[in-house]
């Protein structure tokens, strides 16, 4: 199979124009063209996931098209963004038919969940490789940034009932040998490892709410900072509230107190939304994460930025917490 059989086999959809009308023309030009809405501005964003540093080479290859997207919209999400569209820069070492199946499957049925369909791309021979660039919209008065953060604001983090942070790097612990679990917390933490739910909607709730916000992508406390620096603002977390938090999901409960709390604090690949609000808006605040079904817990605090990143015990004793975020250099 050639490339252009293999973009017409697993990645072009007939009925693209008539099922996404923002969609104006989709693979199989030099460049797709599409219709943002009326006095909205593009959010565009891209991700790479390459075998053996985002992936281990033997994941699903349906788990692997759900994660490579899903990692794109979550950045979407965190700018209060709906998304448009996406493409696709697939590098491969061989064509293997059953796997771009699966592949695109996973992909699609993501892109579909999110009326976020694949409009374009490119495809080449090399180590497997996979890299998105989505795009989405959004008013440009309540795109949500990293740089808005108040005094006094409330810190919130995104989840679900099952969902927290910490998760994931239980899951990625799992993989590499490091930590047994029982059958189903480690379905569990597999399952966050490898395919996180993009927090799409409650991006969008929490227009005109949240006053900064991002995606928990590489640990909480690394990524929280660059709100901080963004912001020029100071946090203080409670401890209490991240370990009420895991211990009342699957999977963290059945690890040590100390590893959970690093695991919350220095784990990656949630992908949930991490926010500030005014405590005034507490309420509304809930009420967006109920119609977005998922939830919003309060975790600390802005800060003074003279006070830096503070995490609080029980008795508000600043803990030392070692460890730090993943940086690829």
């Amino acid at each position: 199979m050639g490339e252009f059989e293999l973009i017409a086999s697993y990645f072009t959809r007939p009925e693209l124009l008539a099922r996404y009308p923002q969609v104006q023309l989709g693979v199989g030009d030099d460049c797709a063209l599409l219709r943002p809405p009326a006095g909205e501005v593009l959010a565009i964003s891209t991700d790479t996931l390459v075998s053996g540093v985002h992936f281990f080479a033997d994941v699903a290859p349906r788990t692997l098209g759900h994660k490579a997207l899903a990692v794109n919209l979550s950045d979407l999400a965190a700018m209060g963004a709906a998304p448009l569209g996406f493409t696709l820069a697939l590098t491969l070492p061989q064509v293997d038919e059953v796997w771009l199946a699966e592949f695109a499957a996973g992909l699609h049925a993501l892109a579909d969940a999110h009326a976020c369909p694949l409009i374009g791309g490119d495809t080449t021979r090399g180590p497997l490789a996979i890299g998105i660039t989505v795009l989405g919209s959004v008013p440009p008065h309540l795109a949500l940034r990293r740089s808005g953060a108040q005094l006094g604001d409330d810190i919130y983090i995104s989840g679900s009932a099952q969902d927290c942070l910490g998760q994931a790097r239980a899951g990625l612990a799992l993989r590499q040998g490091e930590l047994a679990l029982g059958q189903l917390d480690a379905q569990q933490a597999l399952q966050r490892l490898e395919c996180p739910s993009p927090r799409v909607a409650l991006g969008q709730a929490l227009r005109g709410l949240a006053s900064s916000a991002l995606d928990v992508s590489d640990g909480l406390l690394g990524d929280l900072q660059h709100i901080l620096r963004a912001s020029g603002a100071g946090a203080v977390l409670d401890a209490p509230a991240l370990l009420a938090m895991a211990e009342s999901r699957p999977v963290l409960p059945a690890l040590p107190q100390a590893q959970r709390l690093d695991f919350v604090c220095h784990g990656g690949d949630d992908y949930e939304l991490l926010f500030t609000a005014a405590p005034a808006q507490a309420a509304a605040v809930a009420q967006a994460a109920l119609a977005a079904g998922c939830t919003a817990t309060r975790i600390g605090r802005i800060a003074l930025a003279a006070q830096g990143l503070q995490v609080l015990d029980a008795l508000g004793q600043v803990l030392s917490l070692a460890g730090g975020s993943f940086v690829h250099f």
